[in-house]
């Protein structure tokens, strides 16, 4: 374990009082709880690869709201796009618009398991029609999902995330107020254990409506399927008659066009999208395979309730529609991938030439460096990642610029925006930041 005393160094004077201000009526200063990390960071400008806090601080940003602006903040082309939409039209509420019709056709081009598509203002809303639309197809009510993976706020799936290990393998909802029958209904299973998604599916059996899982576990890092995994799920779930529901509101578009199933070659029955779908405007959707898609009372004698006000909103749609154009360009994905694949392979050199237990892993344009030693399966083996030099890594990290969100096991992200000197910086920082804090545990 490294032990390091913080040490500060910037000046976060406005931002401190902006913050303080915020408090005064928004609860803790913020409105999501996750970005409330122990530093008051006011943000007041993007561009590109960077973020400027109200101090004047820029930062190289690879947190990037989770995701979501994979061409880089405020993208000219994509705003453009939404400014030209913006002059002629805003929510109208009823009917339909041409740019939500041309972006389902776009999705249902690429996303192999979309044979239609509705639209969400956000990724919790698209996985909850999901569940309550595969619990309509089958009859069923239960559902299993996995240790680790996060599919938003609601009820039916908020749990078993970042446990306590004393609560791996028990139900661990992440909320006060959840209904006990829902909790009760989902069932949490390993990741890569497919041994055991099959003991908990012949033990409820012909109970089970759905499985549901990031194909790749991005909410803790990055946790890759094994060999034969999903193929297995795929399998498991036709033979037991379970809607396979693959969560890529965070892969989706981020590695692929197509999602990661286009990459992995299994197609789930429903899939869930969002983040780099839109560069950062808020828009989210559920697709899959038309026979499920038109339970939907979208259509007329539909049974399975879907309504949002904001759902499809012509900016989003627009800004959809300009970033899928953009993506439909390969340099962008052999850039991310290339500038993602030098990150992990220099930070494992640098860990391993400093003689630190590191894992520097990741996919396409996603990068994390855990401090344990590999093999990285599930959940249960992340419980040895030295949270106090993961954290501490990354607050020192963002003192000197390069903004990695500093909160145990989560990934980090590259855009289309960040250049070869972002990357180079990136690295020179992390060395001499894991440098000093590895003298220091010599010392201690």
């Amino acid at each position: 374990m490294v032990s390091v005393t913080s040490n500060p160094k910037l000046n976060l004077t406005k931002s401190n009082k902006l913050f303080e201000a915020a408090k005064l009526h928004i609860p803790g200063g913020v409105n999501t709880s996750i970005r409330s990390i122990g530093m008051p960071l006011v943000f007041t400008r993007a561009r590109g690869s960077k973020i400027w806090d109200a101090d004047g601080n820029e930062y190289i940003d690879y947190h990037a709201a989770f995701g979501p602006p994979i061409l880089g903040h405020c993208h000219p082309k994509v705003n453009a796009r939404v400014f030209e939409t913006l002059e002629n039209l805003d929510l109208i509420g009823v009917g339909t618009t041409e740019q939500e019709a041309q972006l389902a056709d776009k999705i249902c081009e690429y996303v192999p398991s979309a044979e239609k598509v509705l639209f969400t203002a956000s990724g919790s809303e698209s996985t909850f029609d999901a569940i309550r639309l595969a619990r309509a197809v089958t009859g069923r009510s239960e559902v299993i999902k996995f240790q680790g993976c996060f599919h938003g706020g609601h009820d039916y799936l908020l749990m078993n995330v970042i446990s306590e290990p004393s609560k791996i393998g028990l139900r661990d909802p992440l909320s006060a107020g959840m209904l006990k029958e829902s909790v009760e209904n989902t069932h949490v299973v390993t990741f890569n254990r497919l041994d055991e998604v099959e003991q908990k599916i012949r033990e409820r059996e012909g109970k089970i409506a759905a499985i549901i899982l990031e194909p790749i576990q991005h909410n803790i890092g990055c946790v890759l399927p094994k060999e034969g995994f999903l193929e297995g799920l795929r399998e498991l779930a036709d033979r037991y008659g379970i809607v396979l529901i693959f969560d890529e509101v965070v892969t989706g578009f981020r590695h692929s066009i197509g999602g990661y199933q286009k990459i992995c070659g299994v197609t789930p029955d429903i899939t869930t999208l969002g983040k780099a779908i839109a560069n950062g405007y808020p828009i989210a959707a559920i697709c899959g395979r038309e026979e499920f898609m038109d339970r939907f009372n979208t259509i007329k004698g539909g049974d399975v309730f879907f309504a949002g006000t904001f759902n499809a909103h012509p900016l989003s749609t627009t800004a959809a529609l300009a970033t899928i154009e953009e993506l439909e360009n390969p340099s962008i994905y052999e850039r991310i991938y290339s500038y993602g694949d030098r990150v992990r392979k220099e930070m494992q050199a640098i860990c391993d030439e400093l003689g630190l237990k590191a894992y520097a892993t990741g996919f396409g344009s996603v990068f994390v460096t855990y401090f344990l030693e590999p093999p990285v399966e599930s959940y249960t083996d992340l419980v040895r990642n030295d949270k106090e030099l993961f954290v501490s890594f990354r607050q020192q990290m963002v003192e000197e610029g390069i903004f990695v969100l500093p909160m145990n096991l989560k990934r980090n992200h590259i855009s289309a925006s960040h250049s070869e000197e972002d990357i180079t910086k990136t690295l020179v920082t992390a060395r001499k930041i894991l440098t000093a804090m590895t003298k220091d545990r010599h010392r201690t």
